[in-house]
């Protein structure tokens, strides 16, 4: 069977020409983000395949469960979310669905030169931090920046910031793993 992400590509690409149409970048990104967190965590993926339910219950059972989620067009009132999620249905798609947000999530960040930044560190690091290194990989990368952070105490020190396909490590173990190596040669 192929990759989830090899499958899911296809309806995020259809899925987001239909949300830029509309102008609903934002409303669809979210129901998206909602649905795929929700499938996820697999017991409702597990649920979805029990084969006594028919594909009208399994679409009434997640239109109701987005719609408690808060997933807006996902949540059975918008006739193109339900178009949507028929189709997964029909083709036995819906555990792909964290896949599909992740790849819209993509395209409207490339869209909206926006570049998702996770920065982790040893520690908490401030506000002033956060600004300073926004500022530094916006002038770097030549687009806006989404910060998120984390935080492992197995850094030591330092940090690592990873930028789409970019991956700086300046973490104090990444140094001293350097420093024993040099030693070894």
């Amino acid at each position: 069977m192929a990759d989830h992400h090899t499958v899911a590509r296809p309806y995020a690409q259809a899925v987001f020409e239909l949300a830029r149409e509309a102008g609903e970048l934002g409303s669809w990104a979210e129901a998206l983000d909602i649905a795929g967190q929700l499938l996820a965590d697999g017991q409702v993926a597990a649920y979805l395949s029990n084969p006594a339910f028919s594909n009208a219950q399994r679409l009434e059972f997640l239109t109701g469960l987005f719609a408690k989620a808060g997933a807006g067009i996902l949540g059975g009132q918008d006739k193109r979310g339900n178009n949507f999620l028929k189709l997964l249905l029909e083709y036995g798609r819906t555990a792909v669905l964290p896949e599909i947000a992740g790849h819209f999530d993509a395209l409207k960040a490339e869209v909206e030169n926006i570049v998702d930044v996770t920065v982790t560190s040893a520690s908490a690091i401030s506000k002033e931090q956060q600004d300073a290194i926004s500022k530094a990989l916006r002038k770097r990368l030549g687009r806006d920046v989404s910060i998120a952070t984390a935080i492992d105490e197995n850094l030591i020190g330092g940090a690592v910031i990873k930028a789409g396909d970019v991956v700086i490590d300046g973490s104090l173990r990444a140094r001293l793993e350097g420093l024993a190596t040099a030693l070894t040669k």
